[in-house]
């Protein structure tokens, strides 16, 4: 039985407001000829502050593609360990009884990705399965938990390592001043989390069933231009839609359960931004209170790419109102456009 445990959140020492971000937003693009619409799209995010893994006068500069890529592994290495170590704690689990880690990160580049050195550092075994995961943008949260679930039904007692570590400041871009990358600029943050999945015992959520769908061509909605500067952000004004073709899909699959997805206990989804969790609230007839967890994350620490789904899903352990047998649903949004679902319910059973 297949449980995903609490996760480890932490976010970096670093804070910019949104007022920090508007009052950027003034200085930097004084002569933009669509400033005034950036800033409204940016106090309309519902993001009250971030978290940095550097100073924003450090954020704002860009020393090279591969000095960040140094940046990136020195600060993965720095902070990734002890998140790890909680999140093993929580679960009541050991690093040698650790059989497969996932790892998910859009934000910067490893090879050979950073399992390898966990295993090496941590205490983890030899034989310890790697699934990096690097291309599946804010999905990946999701497609993390799908992959352990996947992993623990072919192998019923195996226990999963799932950790997600974005350091989305290290994607500025100074010379990107569409109106989508700089409000980009004033949405995302930095974070890593971790949480484990218990093919037997723990606390959490027991898995159920879980599945995939993309929307149709939509694959340059939300990409990538990968130059010499390293990663360019790209966002399509028609992204914010996306949840009225994606809701069905969720009530799809919930069909399969013979669950109805607008009569759920809880929700842990991604927090792209308002608008993301204001559509999916109608579409599936739920009132806007069901998303409280994903918008907390997004008032609290800005979207945090693949960790939202994890950190909702913490805020759901912190608030305690679980009970066992109650059902949920969670799900990651990303590039493809695509939709990474899970359906569970809520165990304590030791």
């Amino acid at each position: 039985m297949a449980v995903l445990c609490k996760p480890a959140i932490a976010v970096p020492e670093y804070i910019i407001t949104r007022d920090d971000t508007l009052e950027l937003a003034r200085e930097l693009h004084a002569n933009h000829a669509q400033l005034n619409l950036v800033l409204r799209l940016i106090e309309h995010t519902g993001v009250v502050r971030r978290h940095l893994i550097q100073p924003i006068d450090k954020v704002l500069e860009h020393p090279g593609f591969d000095a960040r890529s140094a940046i990136y592994e020195e600060e993965s290495k720095a902070r990734v360990p002890d998140v790890v170590r909680r999140a093993l704690v929580q679960a009541e689990v050991e690093p040698r009884e650790i059989d497969l880690i996932i790892y998910v990160s859009c934000t910067g580049f490893m090879m050979p990705a950073l399992t390898a050195w966990l295993i090496n550092h941590m205490g983890f075994r030899s034989d310890t399965r790697q699934v990096p995961i690097a291309q599946l943008g804010c999905a990946a949260g999701g497609a993390a938990i799908n992959r352990a679930h996947d992993f623990c039904r072919a192998y019923p007692h195996a226990n999963v390592l799932l950790v997600a570590c974005e350091f989305c400041s290290l994607c500025y871009q100074p010379e990107d001043i569409g109106v989508g990358s700089l409000l980009s600029n004033g949405l995302f943050g930095d974070a890593v989390a971790a949480a484990v999945m218990r093919g037997s015992g723990g606390t959490g959520v027991h898995l159920e069933r879980n599945a995939s769908y993309l929307i149709p061509h939509t694959e340059d909605w939300i990409s990538y231009a990968v130059r010499s500067t390293g990663f360019h952000f790209q966002l399509d004004k028609r992204v914010p839609g996306t949840m009225e073709p994606l809701a069905p899909a969720l009530r799809g699959l919930a069909e399969e359960n013979h669950w109805d997805a607008g009569n759920l206990d809880f929700y842990i989804v991604h927090a792209g931004g308002p608008r993301i969790l204001d559509d999916l609230s109608r579409f599936l007839g739920v009132p806007d209170e069901a998303f409280r967890f994903s918008r907390a994350t997004l008032t609290e620490y800005g979207n945090i790419a693949s960790a939202v789904v994890l950190d909702a899903l913490a805020r759901l352990f912190d608030e305690a109102s679980a009970q066992d047998g109650q059902r949920g649903l969670m799900a990651g949004f990303g590039p493809g456009i695509t939709a990474e679902m899970s359906l569970g319910t809520w165990t304590s059973t030791a």
